[in-house]
């Protein structure tokens, strides 16, 4: 994948900054560059608290959701929330479940089975909700495409109520978008054209909090009750890959600091498991520890299992739920790289490596890691990409797209080649005929408007600062800068012209690089590298030759230098504290 590194000129006084907000100019220079500008959007970023949220009220229909379940709960009507098999669906779920049950409801759930139901709701799971006697559904994190099925619904006198987070489905005739909705009784979705509410980019867990939120309020439940949600909709912002700006990173932030002190067993398993109780508890855990093994029974087993877990009582029966998430995780692991391996060997051996955007069919592969496969093959050639797998009837799909590329408008442009479909700019799930397939992947690729220009990474260096700069003050300063995610990425750092004095692997898989490096006032310091080894050599042996790169294994002079990326962090051991950087880039 070809890269180009750029430096961050974004303009504004630093030292001013600084001064105002008692943070380092290296600070506030990050800060500019994430689009936070004004005094008022730095005090939000530096100090937001719960109480900055905006009101649930702002909601399209959510006064209307609100009064109807207010209703249903004094009818003693039945109510069912349905979700879906991810994390965000998980969290959803469970948010709903106990605030619509501290509010009184007679209230239970369902979840769609990956392999027999598919995303979201349909009519086999309306019609297990009416022969139990449901009077009302509740969708979370999925029903703003179920057209067809809130219809269905509706003629058995269900009252719908959809609760999503999802691009609105629309369609184009004479450069005109209509959107399309379902004829649900209340829609509460911030994606809605005509909905006021402030902050779009929220999870389905949030919006689902929301409603507790403003259902706590109708029923003069204190709202420090309600906060106790935040920690499980912290974990499906993360974990659904939304933007960490805006009221998203109050949520995360407030919701990890919960975390690491959870009153819910389920929860504390998984954490304790998984080895995170020292504290350092951070974004990074919850995507790629703690999400996954919530996503493991969905994609695998039964996403039931993760919502058994999060209801636990038990601490024993926590336990073995949270163990036996770990292990399906492990396996899925493990399944997701040979798919991964199968996928880039079929690229590499065709014409599809030609293709802009990458279709590509593994019949044999767990319809449930498509998803993860594909955001593997966007990260390696830097293109959107679709993987599909065989299901019951045809085919279904998983996209991961780039920022150059609006996967769900592009796909809507196809979806007479579709029997479902929907997502987001950069992601979507869909299912076709087996034959529909190549035709996809023809009609995508001819009209498609992406350029070469579109496929090289964009590597966007905060700040171009030599190491000798780094202290521990500094890498302190930066935790101000957490949670780190989509949209507040870590800051990266730059220098050039490095000296690599010497190198060692270490790891019980060799899959760590360790080196000495030196700048031009002499200042020496560690490096990681925890990237591809094998390419790391192929390019220094490809610049400066074979023996330059044993003289620098064996520690003796050599000739190299690198111009490196990095991040700065502390290194402790047998009570020791040394600076060191990871490496993310080279050049």
């Amino acid at each position: 994948m070809l890269e180009k590194w750029f430096v961050q000129a974004k303009r504004a006084d630093f030292d001013k900054m600084g001064e105002v907000f008692s943070i380092d100019p290296v600070i506030a220079r990050i800060i500019r560059n994430r689009e936070v500008i004004t005094e008022e959007d730095i005090k939000y970023y530096l100090n937001g608290t719960l109480c900055d949220l905006h009101s649930p009220w702002l909601m399209k229909d959510m006064d209307k959701a609100v009064k109807i379940i207010k209703d249903k709960i004094k009818g003693q009507k039945k109510i069912r929330v349905i979700g879906d098999y991810d994390i965000d669906g998980v969290n959803a779920t469970y948010i709903l479940l106990k605030g619509l049950e501290r509010c009184g409801a007679q209230v239970d759930t369902d979840i769609p089975d990956r392999m027999k139901d598919g995303y979201g709701i349909n009519e086999s799971l309306i019609d297990d909700a009416f022969e139990a006697g449901i009077d009302t559904i509740i969708t979370c994190d999925n029903g703003i495409a179920a057209v067809a099925q809130t219809a269905y619904a509706r003629q058995l006198n269900m009252t719908v109520i959809i609760t999503d987070h999802h691009d609105i489905p629309f369609e184009e005739k004479d450069g005109m978008k209509k959107e399309i909705y379902p004829m649900a009784n209340a829609i509460v979705n911030p994606k809605q054209s005509n909905c006021s509410y402030p902050f779009k980019q929220i999870c389905g867990a949030v919006v689902a909090y929301k409603i507790v939120q403003a259902l706590y309020e109708e029923f003069n439940i204190p709202e420090e009750e309600c906060h106790q949600w935040i920690e499980f909709a912290a974990m499906a912002t993360v974990g659904d890959v939304m933007d960490l700006v805006g009221e998203n990173r109050i949520i995360v932030r407030e919701g990890l600091r919960r975390m690491k002190s959870t009153k819910n067993k389920g929860l504390a398993s998984l954490i304790t498991l998984n080895g995170l109780t020292d504290g350092n508890l951070s974004s990074y855990h919850i995507g790629f520890v703690i999400g996954p093994c919530i996503n493991a029974g969905g994609r695998l087993d039964t996403a039931k299992r993760a919502l058994e877990l999060l209801n636990c009582d038990s601490i024993e029966e926590a336990g073995k739920l949270a163990g036996d998430l770990k292990n399906l995780n492990d396996s899925r692991k493990s399944l997701t790289l040979k798919g991964l391996e199968t996928a880039l060997e079929l690229i590499e051996a065709s014409e599809l490596k030609k293709d802009k955007v990458l279709i590509v069919y593994l019949p044999k592969c767990h319809e449930s890691l498509a998803g993860i496969i594909a955001g593997r093959i966007r990260e390696n050639y830097n293109k959107p990409a679709i993987v599909f797998t065989d299901c019951e009837g045809g085919a279904k799909g998983s996209g991961r797209s780039i920022e150059a590329y609006n996967m769900f408008e592009e796909l809507s442009k196809c979806k007479d080649l579709f029997t479902k479909f929907g997502g987001h700019p950069m992601a979507a799930g869909l299912s076709l005929p087996k034959e529909n397939i190549d035709i996809l992947r023809l009609r995508l690729n001819k009209e498609t408007v992406l350029t070469e220009e579109d496929f090289i990474a964009k590597i966007m260096i905060d700040v171009p600062m030599p190491i000798h700069y780094i202290t521990e003050k500094l890498i302190r300063d930066l935790e101000i800068l957490e949670p780190f995610g989509k949209a507040n990425e870590k800051p990266l750092f730059a220098e050039k012209n490095l000296c690599i004095l010497s190198a060692r692997i270490l790891g019980k898989n060799q899959n760590v690089l360790k080196l000495k490096i030196q700048n031009n006032t002499g200042c020496t310091m560690d490096a990681l590298y925890f990237g591809n080894i094998g390419k790391f050599q192929e390019f220094l042996s490809g610049k400066y030759g074979e023996e330059e790169l044993k003289a620098m294994y064996a520690g003796r002079e050599n000739k190299i230098q690198l111009s490196i990326t990095y991040y700065p962090t502390i290194n402790e051991y047998n009570g020791c504290r040394t600076l060191q950087v990871i490496i993310k880039n080279y050049c």
